[in-house]
Parts: structure tokens; C-alpha cells; sequence
């Protein structure tokens, strides 16, 4: 495995009988590093995640954890890694507090990181409410918060901001770029907003039927659409989209 590695995806492949999801797909995240997997509908950015979360096996290839693979691992890499889906469904009749503690539970969690994380998502003055009654965009920094329990090594985000208001949306990059700083966890986040890959990542991997087309850093991968040295005011110009576009005549959105 390749030193420094925290996800190491070594030639994978996955089929669902005659759709090729995954072909070939080489990918390495460092400690630390947060990355975004760009790509339209059905480009195979979820069939890539759920491998990486160990939910799906891949068909050919391998994929190492903190150098270990999910056989007979399982338990071990459960707890290093914090997971938050573009949906998420709670007990609608808990209180927040409550479900932060049910969560907690399950990794032997007591009520000072719990403390902690409902300060980390803003959602003090609303320990008492009920799940019920949260807006979507604090159901989502709920989810957030409790992806966050076990203070993850790796944390994978599937599109979390999507149908958030750009206020909401703003409030969960607040939460995420304060854990980028910590240094302590490396990322994988899923999206379709393309404002939202280059506020929270600093590496971009673009994929398209199953396969990279790009990676790099934002710079990198706009200097070479430019065909110029890189210069803040002319990335500006240039917008990932416009990118995909070059590479496959699609949008990322599509």
C-alpha cells in the first residue's frame, strides 16, 4: 500500500448484471486531505462510495482502510469511519439531545462528546426539541453531528447539502471547514454543487461511466482547461462544469 494512504483503491471494477458501474477506478486519499467525487447521474460516484463504506464488494481490485481491507475487519473500521447521506431518517418523536445519545451508544460514547458535538453543530438551543419539528437544514447538521460522534478518521458525505436552502448549505460548510482545520480527518464528499466542491475540498476527482477523466487539485485542473499558467483571475472564469463539459459534452448536473 502506498505510504500515507488513509484510502487506498487499487483497480476496481463492480457490474449489476449488464451495467459496468466501476471499470477500473486506481484512487488514493492521504490523512487529512478532503476530496470531492464530481460526476453526473449514473457516472458511478455511489457505487465507488459504497464500496469505500464497505456496503458493496468490488467485482475485481482491491480497496484498503487505514491499510486493512473490510474482511474481517468489519468491526475495527466501523468505528474509524462517520457517514452522513443526503437523507437521513430519525426517531421523529426524540428529542435532539436524545438522539444524539442513542448514537452515541453505540460506540460506547458518553455525555461529553455529545456536549461537544452539539456545540460543534450550532444546535445548543435546540437540545430539546423534537426531530420532528427540525427544518431540513437542521435535520442535516444533526446528521452531520452525529457522523461526527467517534471523531472519524475518514467521513463520508453523500450530497449532505442537497435541497438545503443556500443559507443551510453555507451552515454545514462552516461546521466542516472548522474540521478540516482540526487536520485529523480525511473526506470524501459527494456533489452536485460545483461552489460547494471547491469551498470544501482540495482535490477534485471527476468520473464519468465508471472511469476517471481527472484529478487534481482545482488549480491544476483549471490551469490545463485554460491552457495558461494558473492565475486567480482566470480560474475564475472557468468553472468545473465547464470542464466536464470539455471532457464528455455534459454537465455535472445532468
Amino acid at each position: 500500500m502506498e505510504t500515507g494512504s488513509v484510502i487506498e483503491v487499487i483497480n476496481v471494477h463492480k457490474s449489476f448484471k449488464t451495467v459496468q458501474a466501476v471499470r477500473g477506478i486506481d484512487l488514493h486519499i492521504g490523512a487529512g486531505q478532503f476530496v470531492a467525487i464530481l460526476g453526473p447521474n449514473g457516472a458511478g460516484k455511489t457505487t465507488l462510495v459504497e464500496m469505500i463504506e464497505g456496503i458493496q464488494q468490488p467485482d475485481k481490485g482491491e480497496i484498503f482502510i487505514l491499510g486493512k481491507t473490510w474482511k474481517g475487519n468489519e468491526a475495527y473500521l466501523r468505528r474509524l469511519i462517520g457517514l452522513s447521506l443526503q437523507e437521513t431518517h430519525f426517531i421523529e418523536k426524540l428529542t435532539v439531545w436524545e438522539t444524539l445519545r442513542l448514537f452515541a451508544s453505540f460506540f460506547g460514547i458518553g455525555k461529553e462528546r455529545c456536549e461537544e458535538v452539539l456545540h460543534l453543530v450550532a444546535m445548543e438551543e435546540k437540545r430539546k426539541a423534537w426531530v420532528v419539528n427540525l427544518s431540513g437544514g437542521q435535520r442535516q447538521r444533526l446528521a452531520l453531528g452525529i457522523s461526527m460522534l467517534n471523531n472519524p478518521r475518514i467521513l463520508l458525505l453523500d450530497e449532505p447539502t442537497t435541497g438545503l436552502d443556500p443559507n443551510a448549505r453555507r451552515e454545514i460548510w462552516a461546521i466542516l471547514n472548522k474540521l478540516k482545520d482540526g487536520g485529523q480527518t480525511s473526506m470524501i464528499l459527494t456533489t452536485h454543487y460545483m461552489e460547494e466542491a471547491e469551498q470544501l475540498c482540495d482535490y477534485i476527482v471527476i468520473i464519468d461511466h465508471g472511469k476517471i477523466l481527472k484529478q487534481g487539485t482545482l488549480n491544476d485542473l483549471l490551469g490545463e482547461i485554460l491552457d495558461l499558467p494558473v492565475k486567480p483571475a482566470e480560474i475564475r472564469k472557468i468553472t468545473l462544469d465547464d470542464l466536464f463539459t470539455s471532457l464528455t459534452g455534459r454537465h455535472l448536473n445532468d
